[in-house]
Formats: C-alpha cells, sequence, structure tokens
C-alpha cells in the first residue's frame, strides 16, 4: 500500500472513531438525561472526543454557544470524512488500485 493512501486511511479511521464516540457521546446523553455527567462511559467518550470539541471551540466564533459545538463538530466530522473518502478514491486511481 502506498504511503499517501496509508496516510489517508488512517486519518479516516481516526475521524470514524471521533465521529462515533460523538454519537454515542449523544445517545447517553438523551439516555442518561440530567445524571450524565456521573457516568462512566460518558466520561469515556467525552474523553475521546475532547480533542475534536476542543478544536472546533477554537476555531468557532464566541457567538456560536457551548451547546452547540459538539453538533458543529460531528457535522465537521461527517465532511471531513466524506472529503477523506473521496482524497483515498482519487488515489487508488492514481496508483491503478481497486480499493
Amino acid at each position: 500500500m502506498p504511503p499517501d493512501l496509508l496516510l489517508v486511511s488512517i486519518l479516516r479511521t481516526l475521524v470514524e472513531v471521533a465521529g462515533f464516540a460523538l454519537l454515542g457521546q449523544g445517545a447517553l446523553a438523551v439516555l442518561a438525561g440530567k445524571h450524565r455527567e456521573g457516568n462512566l462511559f460518558y466520561k469515556l467518550l467525552q474523553t475521546v472526543t475532547r480533542p475534536v470539541v476542543r478544536g472546533v471551540r477554537y476555531i468557532t466564533p464566541r457567538v456560536v454557544i457551548d451547546a452547540h459545538i459538539p453538533f458543529l463538530a460531528f457535522f465537521l466530522l461527517f465532511w471531513l470524512w466524506i472529503a477523506l473518502a473521496a482524497a483515498k478514491r482519487y488515489l487508488c486511481a492514481a496508483h491503478g488500485l481497486q480499493c
């Protein structure tokens, strides 16, 4: 596997993990309600998603309230995942591989 294709595949996997962790955190927040902060699994998912949420908070204006940042982070991850899929398809075609 060419190194550029490997890098795109690794990045895409990391984006998938972060996206699924945000989905799980959201589902657990709905199920646990106001007691979610004491939930061990919620804290674990929060630890996994913290770098993404902080990064999105850093690039967004202060007008965006903190409660909306995880939603925005998920949608940015989704579009990054789509872009990485397109990049992977392009690289597979450029190297003559059938991926």
